[in-house]
Formats: structure tokens, C-alpha cells, sequence
């Protein structure tokens, strides 16, 4: 029994030692570990790499869509004034519609357009003249003329006006002045706009709108008042643009920004941005320049233009070149040379670049009737 005993007491600790000193294989080997950690290595750069790119195609395309929406609504705003240009305007006066400048030099590689127009474009007031005496500060005008316009008094104060006289007297100028403030008698009578002094500072019509002495102060009987607008089209190219006719041009002051790329709407007087990151703007007219019934082809402004032919102009073609401020990160290798995406392109008489800057470019293109114009082209009738 004894000896038994014995026997089990050995069986079960050898039992126990097989059990406790044996092996329990667990966990990776070192090799496993380095094979996993080096494809796990690999996915995340795959991944960060695919990132960093999604990323910089990302910022490309959001800079592009943000240049598109500022050319856009620039050639939105422009084509709808262009459309009023001469609103108001007896046909006669055609030649103070618009007054181009070609080619513009400002130091830089890329020489813009100007455009002047002038017309009835905001808000409408179109007064026959009872009484005129030129370079005074007093029209008359008949009794009831207020009356047939919703405006109240304060309304026409340092409004800006045009002064145009008979169109059946030979006198073909006017002026350009602004209004101090109207009176009139209890009734509707006596009815009479006040002005300061001279012409309005700092607005210059188109093709030097002034009175001269070849007007007698009789040609403005029955002739017109009505507000103007003179709306200038430019562009700053190097934002530090210098003109004659805007002399001592100050950042932050009238609406000046005073950096390059900025395509501005000077109204009477007061500089409005309209878009930036524009690297070129042009201009071309198109009319019956030659009086022979038919339409002629776009062309650049022509100093050599008469006062005829430019009243004859009925279509100006606008043409905005867009460019991204930054480069594109997202372009990789070479462009090829006949891709203009990334270099500036050659646009009406405005040349091109022949080298990339790998910013991407963005050109639109579209042409707005001068309706007010127009109307004379198919009706030979009277306004």
C-alpha cells in the first residue's frame, strides 16, 4: 500500500513537470514583426503619398475656380454696361459714346486696352431745356419736369450731369457737370437745377466732351440734361499705374488698391474693383465703319477714326486673360510647347509669351451689342 503511494505521488509530479516546463509558443517571431512593420510602412506612405497629391490638386483646382468666378462676373459687369453705352444719347452725340485706347503702355510686358464710355446707364433723367446761357450754373427747364420723376429733392444733390444742346442747332458739344442742389416754385413751376461752379473735377468724358465757342448760348434751347455716368475700363498691370488721367493715384484712397492684376470700373470719378489676378484685357469695335450697309470686321481702336466712324461702331468684343496667383504644384515634367495652359497667351493684337510659368491661364471671350446704337442700324425711323 505503502510503496502504492509512493508510485502515484511520482506519476503526478512527472505529470506536473511535463506541464510546467514545457514550451507555449505565443506571440510573432523578430521576422514576422519586421515583415509586417515594413508593408504596414509601405500603405501608410501610399496613403500619405495619395493625400499630399489629392491635396495639391485640390489647391490647384480651388485657385482656378476661384479665377473663373473672377473673370466671369468682371465680363458679367462690363458686357452689361458696355450694352448702355450712349443710353440717353441723341444719335447725333454717337461720337461721345465711347472713346478706346489701344495698347496702353505702362513699363510692363503686357500693354491692356482702355475703354471710356458714356450714357444714362443708373438712373434716368432725360429734361428738355427751356433755359441756358452755357458755363453758368442755373438750367431751367420746363415747368413740370420734376414731376415726371419720383425723386425727392436730396436725390440729385452732387449727382453728376450732361448738358447737350439742340440737336437741330450745328453746336455738337456739351458739358459735364454736377449738381449743388434743384429749386422750384409751389406748383411745379420755375423748376431749375443748381450746379457748382466749372466742370465736374476729375471726370473725363469720352473724345474731350466740353463746351466751346463755336456754341452760342442759344444752341441749348430745347436741348438735354440728363445724368452720366463716364465709365473707364483698365487694368493695372503693375500696380503702380500712372495716367494722365488719373494723376496722383493713392492705395486705399478712391477705391484704388494699388496692386498689379486688378481690373478696376472708374464711375464718374470713383475707381471700383471690379477682379483680380487679371493678366490682360483687349478690346476690338466692329461697325459700319465704312458706311456701306454691311458690318465690318473686328478690329483694334484707331486713333485715325473720325467722329463719323466712331459713332458707326455697334459691337465691342471684350477679351479678359485670367491668371492664377501661385503656379500649379500638380504639374509635373515638361509642357508641351504648343499647350499655352501654362503661358500667356496671344490675344487681338497683344502678344504672347513664349516661355511657361506653370500658372495656369483662363480666357473669355464675348461681345456685347451696343443696343442704344444698334437700334439705328436696322430702323432708319426716329427714335
Amino acid at each position: 500500500m505503502k510503496s502504492t503511494g509512493n508510485n502515484n505521488q511520482k506519476s503526478k509530479n512527472t505529470r506536473t513537470r511535463k506541464i510546467g516546463a514545457g514550451p507555449i509558443t505565443a506571440g510573432f517571431t523578430m521576422i514576422e514583426v519586421l515583415i509586417a512593420s515594413t508593408i504596414m510602412t509601405i500603405v501608410i506612405i501610399g496613403a500619405l503619398t495619395l493625400y499630399s497629391r489629392s491635396n495639391r490638386i485640390s489647391v490647384d483646382q480651388q485657385q482656378y475656380a476661384e479665377l473663373q468666378h473672377d473673370v466671369r462676373s468682371a465680363m458679367f459687369l462690363m458686357v452689361r454696361d458696355l450694352r448702355m453705352t450712349g443710353s440717353g444719347l441723341p444719335e447725333v452725340f454717337g461720337m461721345y459714346a465711347l472713346n478706346g485706347f489701344n495698347n496702353e503702355n505702362q513699363g510692363g510686358e503686357v500693354r491692356p486696352d482702355r475703354l471710356i464710355i458714356l450714357g444714362n446707364m443708373d438712373d434716368p433723367l432725360n429734361l428738355k431745356i427751356q433755359n441756358y446761357q452755357g458755363s453758368s450754373v442755373t438750367v431751367s427747364v420746363y415747368d413740370g419736369s420734376f414731376e415726371t420723376f419720383p425723386y425727392s429733392e436730396d436725390f440729385y444733390r452732387n449727382k453728376i450731369v450732361l448738358i447737350l444742346p439742340n440737336p437741330q442747332s450745328p453746336c455738337r458739344q456739351g458739358e459735364i457737370r454736377q449738381i449743388t442742389h434743384i429749386t422750384w416754385s409751389q406748383g411745379g413751376t420755375n423748376e431749375k437745377f443748381n450746379m457748382s461752379p466749372g466742370l465736374a473735377p476729375g471726370i473725363n468724358p469720352p473724345r474731350g466732351l466740353t463746351a466751346t465757342s463755336n456754341c452760342q448760348s442759344n444752341d441749348f434751347d430745347n436741348g438735354l440734361i440728363m445724368f452720366a455716368n463716364v465709365k473707364e475700363f483698365w487694368l493695372d498691370t503693375t500696380g503702380n499705374y500712372g495716367s494722365t488721367l488719373f494723376p496722383g493715384l493713392t492705395p486705399g484712397k478712391n477705391g484704388y488698391v494699388g496692386e498689379p492684376g486688378i481690373l478696376y470700373v472708374t464711375n464718374n470719378g470713383l475707381h471700383l474693383p471690379l477682379a483680380q489676378n487679371i493678366e490682360n484685357l483687349q478690346f476690338e469695335y466692329s461697325g459700319d465703319l465704312d458706311n456701306n450697309g454691311v458690318l465690318d470686321n473686328f478690329q483694334p481702336w484707331n486713333v485715325g477714326w473720325t467722329s463719323d466712324q466712331i459713332s458707326r461702331i455697334r459691337q465691342v468684343r471684350v477679351i479678359i486673360v485670367g491668371r492664377t496667383p501661385n503656379r500649379f504644384v500638380s504639374v509635373s515634367g515638361k509642357v508641351p510647347a504648343n499647350v499655352h495652359n501654362y503661358r500667356r497667351p496671344s490675344v487681338s493684337d497683344s502678344p504672347g509669351s513664349s516661355t511657361d510659368d506653370y500658372r495656369r491661364r483662363f480666357v473669355l471671350e464675348t461681345t456685347a451689342n451696343v443696343r442704344n446704337l444698334s437700334l439705328n442700324l436696322y430702323n432708319q425711323g426716329q427714335r
